[in-house]
């Protein structure tokens, strides 16, 4: 049998594999456990495997290329188109193989473990600012109901609501004053952790060239550069330029045109969100710092008043956008050289060395 070419449709138990030719023609196909699918491959003379790129893709992929396979993972939105009819595990197997075929369907990057590590530790972060964010909300909320207000602000509104529950004179109710001072500790905890998980960052961010590199640039921080190398590797080769890797964040514009006419629209909000969300804050942090210092007398480089010109012509919510469009072309270009924006060893170590954010007692 001339079986070269597998396409797997993955699942948490059952393994709905494909095979074709050399010809690309389906000549099998297979349901299996996921025992049974790590024997198959064992007197198997397979040369591709195609994985849609979901959960535990890397894992495979990372273990099937460790037997000498080729293993190549293309994008779930992308595979859906050649589904034909009804949508079943076999149909996405035979969808794979001909998604595969097409050339301008461009392979997702396979994942270190490192990466994947140090992208869990940001989801874990994030999971656990929302939970904070969360039950400060519900402290607010509670304290509202009886009439004490809350100045904003994360450390400041907490700060009060910790005086309110410590004032015994406070208009709020001594049968909730437990609840709200077990949620104040659950929120130190949070930010306890939150503050471990960052010293856990800040210590990999100062193993890794591609971090230090990327701190150089104004507007990236320790989560920003971090963040960008467990998606990206530290490598940018695999890009065609650096407008494609800002389009590869959803920070270029949508495009409606035909014929001679062509419309640019908003941009795109495709890709890593969270990536995205960190570049646009990180945008929005450089243009308050820009006018700040514009304010006092201070000067501002190039790249700042370029900001500074298009919030003038524009709005803020726009500069922003096309300050962090531009910041991930610069980080694409500090990736592709492996020099530094600028050499501001000054502001590198105070971007390794921020204090995290504690309540106070």
């Amino acid at each position: 049998m001339n079986a070269t070419t597998i396409s797997v449709d993955l699942a948490k138990s059952v393994f709905q594999i494909a095979v074709a030719n050399d010809k690309w023609e389906a000549i099998e196909s297979h349901r299996l456990t996921r025992s049974q699918f790590e024997r198959w491959f064992a007197n198997r003379a397979v040369r591709l495997v195609i994985m849609e790129a979901c959960g535990s893709a890397h894992h495979w992929a990372r273990w099937l290329g460790a037997q000498g396979i080729e293993v190549r993972l293309l994008p779930a939105a992308y595979v859906r188109a050649y589904v034909r009819r009804n949508k079943t595990d076999a149909a996405d197997a035979r969808a794979l193989l001909e998604a595969a075929r097409a050339s301008d369907i461009c392979p997702v990057q396979i994942k270190s473990v490192e990466q994947q590590a140090l992208q869990s530790l940001h989801r874990t972060r994030s999971l656990w600012m929302g939970t904070s964010t969360s039950r400060i909300n519900a402290l607010r909320g509670f304290c509202r109901e009886f009439g004490l207000g809350i100045p904003q602000g994360a450390r400041t509104g907490i700060e009060a609501i910790s005086r309110a529950v410590a004032d015994p004179a406070s208009a709020l109710p001594e049968l909730i004053r437990e609840p709200v001072r077990q949620l104040l500790e659950e929120i130190r905890l949070l930010e306890a952790r939150i503050a471990q998980i960052e010293q856990q960052l800040s210590q990999c961010a100062r193993q890794s060239a591609s971090c230090q590199a990327l701190l150089s640039v104004p507007g990236i921080g320790l989560l920003t550069a971090t963040a960008m190398v467990a998606a990206t590797g530290g490598h940018v080769s695999h890009f065609k330029d650096a407008r494609h890797f800002a389009s590869w964040f959803g920070l270029t514009p949508k495009e409606y045109s035909s014929g001679s006419t062509r419309h640019l629209g908003r941009i795109s909000k495709r890709g890593d969100k969270y990536l995205r969300m960190l570049l646009t804050h990180g945008a929005r942090a450089s243009l308050r710092a820009a006018t700040v210092s514009l304010q006092a007398g201070r000067q501002i480089d190039t790249l700042r008043q370029w900001a500074l010109q298009v919030q003038q012509r524009a709005c803020h919510n726009k500069a922003a956008c096309a300050l962090a469009n531009k910041m991930a072309r610069i980080c694409y270009a500090v990736l592709r050289d492996g020099v530094p924006y600028e050499s501001n060893t000054i502001s590198e170590q105070r971007k390794m060395n921020r204090a995290t954010f504690v309540t106070a007692h």
